[in-house]
């Protein structure tokens, strides 16, 4: 039973902790630990005795009850439970990097001061109304998630509060519909077949294929594409799969029937400054079969150069390094004025480039909603199973426990793909030249198939 002492004009209750002291070799002893507190929120007194002793009965009730958290613990600061949560989570280098930064910019100088168990579900709401109106839509739900996983964790693992101050409730007051997705406008191929021509003009024979290659796999830019190794692109891949029984399985399913095929096998980005390889998002490692097009596109491509990337920078280099959106999509998307020849500058000459109208506005994430969209044509007839499989997802339940995508569903799409190319071609679109091969003794022996950046396996 907790007891109470009055001092002066000061009230405190004790009660015991469920806990025993430890002696000099960490064992428990008979004597039990005690916690205490003069008010129910530190710097508010207990009115009376009555509520100092109920106080402390309803800490005894949660210690009985498995509930209980250690004031010592519940005062952790936020500061410092938050990296600490930060170094013990498992996370994706690349949400490493983002909620770092989170972290340092919003979240530890707004709650860095306040104890773990001290936050409110007042102070949250408060927080989350003036995130909302300082940062983007995207930001601020970044934040909230980031927020919640803190909280829940808080509580779930490291018992340092009894429950989130995070409350969902059915929807009082004024009424805004969520936004659940972008309103698109459609998308023809001919806007497709603008943007191949504008980055072949910015970027050469690399930009054509850079955009037909999002459009016809739904491949994710920029990590997946960036990460694109000479060795996982059609011409040679499956036969060049270091992976034994995924090499044998791709040359029965797909070379012994005719089928070319990409490997999505890493995504490219940095890890504390450096390039690095590591599993695409969520996990999606896949195979996307492509249609005959497509194929002559990177066999023409990697014949081109030798290094082990498919798609390459300006300068030859890979394309982490780049300002991708400003130097080559902005341009692509928006149009821009002539480039004339400088000596020493020629492969940065271009003719004055048409905005793709269509495109206003969107970023290159447009081409993956675009493949989606196509697949999903009334006379596609392509199954769902194969849909979401092409772009990395899974189906959720029981559909997605017994279905399969069969190589009959695959066969599908190259045939239904390779079909839009054609139909399209009828129109008489232009096509630009195909690069002319690289001179042998301009290779430095065998091309390499594979970077030598470090890989993040299993990530």
């Amino acid at each position: 039973m907790p007891y109470v002492e009055v001092r002066g004009n000061s009230i405190r209750v004790k009660w015991w902790a469920g806990e025993y002291k430890l002696d000099g070799d960490g064992r428990p002893t008979k004597t039990k630990k005690y916690e205490s507190a003069s008010g129910p929120e530190p710097g508010i007194p207990f009115e009376d005795e009555d509520k100092a002793y109920n106080f402390g009965l309803d800490r005894e009730y949660d210690v009985r009850h498995g509930k209980h958290i250690p004031r010592a613990d519940s005062q952790t600061l936020m500061e410092t439970y938050v990296w600490l949560w930060f170094e013990a989570a498992s996370l994706r280098p690349n949400s490493r990097k983002t909620y770092k930064s989170m972290l340092n910019s919003v979240i530890v100088p707004h709650w860095g001061q306040r104890p773990v168990g001290a936050i409110s579900a007042l102070e949250y709401d408060l927080w989350k109304a003036q995130i909302e109106k300082r940062y983007s839509e995207n930001y601020a739900d970044g934040l909230r998630g980031l927020f919640r996983m803190l909280m829940e964790d808080a509580v779930l693992k490291y018992k340092l509060r009894t429950d989130s101050p995070i409350i969902e409730q059915r929807r009082r007051g004024k009424y805004t519909k969520k936004k659940t997705r972008r309103e698109k406008s459609d998308l023809p191929i001919g806007a497709i077949h603008k943007a191949a021509v504008n980055a072949y003009h910015v970027w050469g024979f690399t930009g054509w294929t850079y955009i037909w290659t999002i459009a016809f796999t739904a491949m994710r830019p920029p990590g997946e594409m960036y990460g694109l190794q000479r060795g996982y692109s059609s011409p040679h891949w499956p036969a060049s799969d270091s992976d034994r029984k995924r090499r044998e399985e791709g040359l029965k399913r797909y070379t012994k029937n005719g089928l070319h095929a990409i490997r999505v096998q890493h995504q490219l980005y940095k890890v504390e400054g450096k390039p690095t390889l590591a599993g695409p998002k969520y996990e999606s490692y896949r195979t996307l079969v492509i249609p005959p097009c497509l194929h002559e596109m990177q066999c023409a491509l990697l014949a081109s150069h030798d290094q082990p990337f498919t798609f390459l920078s300006l300068m030859g280099k890979p394309l982490l390094g780049v300002r991708f959106d400003r130097d080559y999509w902005h341009p692509i998307r928006d149009g821009a004025d002539e480039r004339k020849s400088r000596k020493g500058y020629e492969r940065f000459t271009r003719p004055k480039l048409l905005a793709v109208e269509d495109l206003a506005g969107e970023d290159i994430y447009r081409l993956r909603h675009w493949h989606r969209e196509l697949l999903d044509e009334p006379g596609a007839d392509i199954a769902r199973v194969a849909k979401e499989a092409r772009l990395g997802h899974e189906l959720p339940g029981v559909e997605g426990v017994y279905s399969n995508v069969t190589l009959a569903m695959e066969m599908r799409i190259v045939e239904y793909l390779q079909g839009v190319w054609e139909t399209f071609l009828a129109t008489g679109p232009w096509l630009p030249p195909f690069p002319m091969p690289l001179p042998d003794d301009h290779r430095s022996g065998v091309p390499s198939l594979f970077s030598d950046f470090p890989i993040l396996e299993g990530d």
